[in-house]
């Protein structure tokens, strides 16, 4: 099994759409059930079946492990045994039939308006050229409701200030354009002004570098954040997904429609983007309160 696996690792590599925490966390998960596999016996591939997929469900559930992360191992497996079908060493389906955990929707995590105002405004307070390129960061993620792998990856030429949009690439290297705020934008301006020279000055210049000159890491970017959090006096633990989500709060609660936030967002499916719908319930009960001639509480 561990053969295949690592076969299977390869030729996910060579998928140029496959980034690198993917991979990292197919081979951890995979490498887990490997070491599951040869402990009841090592058989090969090809005796792999709905009896083994619903023992190893078992075992993870002895493990107490989140709900998301069951499912992502479950993932990963279904994605190797489809591998192992393509090459002819599995007949049939092992999770046909076999009742699988449903996903678990959470809520997720974000920013009141007066709370990301804080956090931009007092994140990255100084004048220094790192400053600057931590507030245009902060600016942009709120602005443009970017993940921080996008925000990393863009190029000096991904930002159009004529139009006032950027260009990012998503997942599954899915191209689209984003609107930028004017803030954003006027301190990205200050930011590129400011910051030394780039020796890469090419159409790939990267827009982020840390203080050696090289682009800027998604890791790179949380730690910024967390940073600027701390700086600005917030208690919360925040990720750069935490703009991400207050970016969609926002604009779902001030009318925007849920197909344009889908787009917005780069979401494959629009089932993803309705996960905000729950976020702006209260605010829709406050507004039917207010509006409706037969919402008022008897007295």
């Amino acid at each position: 099994m561990t053969a295949w696996v690592q076969r299977f690792l390869t030729a996910l590599r060579a998928r140029r759409n496959v980034s690198e925490h993917t991979l990292r966390a197919y081979a951890k998960d995979l490498g887990e059930f490997a070491g599951f596999w040869d402990k009841r016996g090592g058989e090969a591939p090809s005796a792999l079946s709905r009896t083994h997929v619903r023992a190893w469900l078992a075992h993870l559930a002895t493990r107490g492990l989140a709900r998301a992360s069951v499912n992502r191992k479950v993932s990963a497996l279904r994605s190797l045994c489809r591998y192992l079908r393509e090459q002819g060493e599995l007949q049939g389906d092992p999770f046909l039939n076999v009742p699988l955990p449903k996903a678990e929707r959470k809520l997720p995590r974000f920013l009141t308006g007066a709370e990301a105002k804080t956090l931009v405004e007092g994140g990255a307070p100084g004048t220094a050229w790192t400053d600057l390129r931590d507030r245009a960061l902060l600016e942009l993620l709120y602005s443009s409701g970017l993940r921080r792998m996008e925000l990393a990856r863009m190029s000096v030429p991904d930002v159009d200030f004529y139009s006032g949009t950027v260009r990012v690439y998503g997942k599954g290297s899915r191209e689209r354009i984003v609107p930028a705020g004017d803030s954003a934008l006027k301190a990205l301006r200050a930011y590129l002004a400011a910051r030394p020279r780039p020796s890469d000055l090419g159409p790939a210049a990267p827009l982020w570098t840390n203080a050696r000159g090289r682009r800027l890491s998604g890791d790179g970017v949380a730690l910024l954040v967390r940073r600027s959090a701390k700086k600005a006096g917030l208690l919360k633990s925040l990720s750069p997904h935490a703009l991400r989500h207050s970016f969609a709060t926002e604009l779902l609660g001030n009318g925007c429609g849920l197909r344009e936030l889908q787009e917005m967002l780069g979401h494959k499916n629009i089932g993803t983007t309705q996960v905000y719908t729950h976020l702006t319930l209260e605010k829709l009960r406050d507004t039917y309160g207010k509006a409706h001639p037969r919402a008022e509480k008897p007295e």
